[in-house]
């Protein structure tokens, strides 16, 4: 079958069967269904998602471990075909646009670049305003009814969310005042983030994240602004061998898939992907707690210098920039959703 392609319950035998004995078969569960009809009388359906990260990221953690539970859940009805580490030249700012397009069915889409398509999608990545994994919980909690209501518009259904460990500074060089920033050539996760870092001196530019790693190899770029965990997955410190934990911001991802194929799923099935998704979430999130020491561990193993305690004066000059992009994007979204970080 062609990935992406979902096929419905076909028929077997005698091509007079009545629609209320298919409306009794969808009915049973998916393994009574298997036993009585046969293999040859269900058709799987196969969904092909995608991120821009690697197998071993947080993201890539949590298309896996949704693919192993929805082929569980659903006895092999619903799997997935996973294409991590950017395979398919998808990044995360042009993934809602691939599915509508219906290259993928779905994927797990880094929330901030996701801002160019609609404004609350830049809430988890706001420079300084999330702080702590609780809070981080708390906050996208609030927003989920706005990303689904901004993916529906699209006619894209919201599966999990991952909450990411907190974004620093990987350089080429330590990091310990705001006058260190000055001249770095910075690749930033969004536009907020350029503007943040332009504004202390540093030439920065959003970029996806295998174009960034392509330019620090030539020497284009001697910084990124990403998590301990970006930056491990993809062994930075072969080139970055400084990380400045500055807590940027604690963002997000979203998986998600085209409603069209959710909702071609008999509703016993549709529950089964959903508490999927529920569980992958949950599963994520006990992934993010220890998550960051272990990235730590790991980076220290391969020669990175993590400076734990950035200066006050590097702190104040970051949150000082951050105050612009914060209020521009409150001043845009529903006042219901501005106040989620207030």
């Amino acid at each position: 079958m062609n990935a992406g392609t979902s096929k419905r319950f076909g028929r077997k035998g005698n091509t007079t069967k009545t629609n209320k004995a298919l409306s009794t078969l969808l009915k049973l569960p998916l393994t009574l269904l298997f036993s009585l009809t046969g293999s040859g009388a269900i058709a799987q359906t196969k969904w092909l998602m995608a991120t821009e990260y690697p197998a071993s990221n947080i993201s890539g953690i949590g298309l896996t471990t949704f693919g192993q539970l929805v082929s569980s859940y659903t006895s092999g009805f619903v799997t997935t075909t996973n294409s991590l580490d950017n395979e398919l030249h998808i990044s995360s700012e042009r993934m809602l646009s691939a599915a509508e397009g219906r290259q993928i069915v779905g994927g797990d889409a880094f929330a901030g670049p996701l801002e160019s398509s609609d404004i609350v999608f830049g809430l988890a990545s706001l420079p300084f305003v999330v702080q702590s994994i609780d809070s981080a919980i708390s906050i996208n909690a609030a927003a989920r009814p706005f990303y689904e209501a901004a993916l529906a518009k699209r006619s894209l259904k919201l599966l999990y969310i991952t909450v990411w460990p907190s974004t620093g500074l990987w350089s080429d060089r330590p990091i310990n005042t705001a006058g260190d920033l000055n001249g770095l050539a910075i690749r930033t996760y969004d536009h907020n983030s350029a503007e943040v870092m332009r504004a202390l001196g540093a030439t920065a530019e959003y970029l996806p994240f295998n174009d960034a790693i392509a330019r620090v190899r030539k020497h284009e770029l001697n910084a990124i602004l990403t998590s301990g965990d970006g930056g491990a997955g993809r062994k930075l410190w072969d080139d970055l061998r400084y990380f400045t934990p500055i807590n940027y911001a604690i963002p997000i991802s979203l998986a998600f898939v085209r409603s069209d194929e959710f909702e071609a799923l008999p509703p016993a099935v549709q529950a089964q992907v959903l508490k999927a998704a529920a569980d992958t979430e949950q599963s994520q999130l006990k992934l993010l707690y220890t998550r960051t020491e272990l990235n730590y561990t790991q980076m220290r193993e391969h020669g990175v210098t993590i400076n734990s305690s950035p200066s006050q004066g590097l702190m104040t000059a970051l949150r000082s920039a951050a105050k612009g992009p914060v209020a521009r994007w409150k001043a845009k979204v529903p006042p219901a959703l501005a106040s989620t970080i207030d």
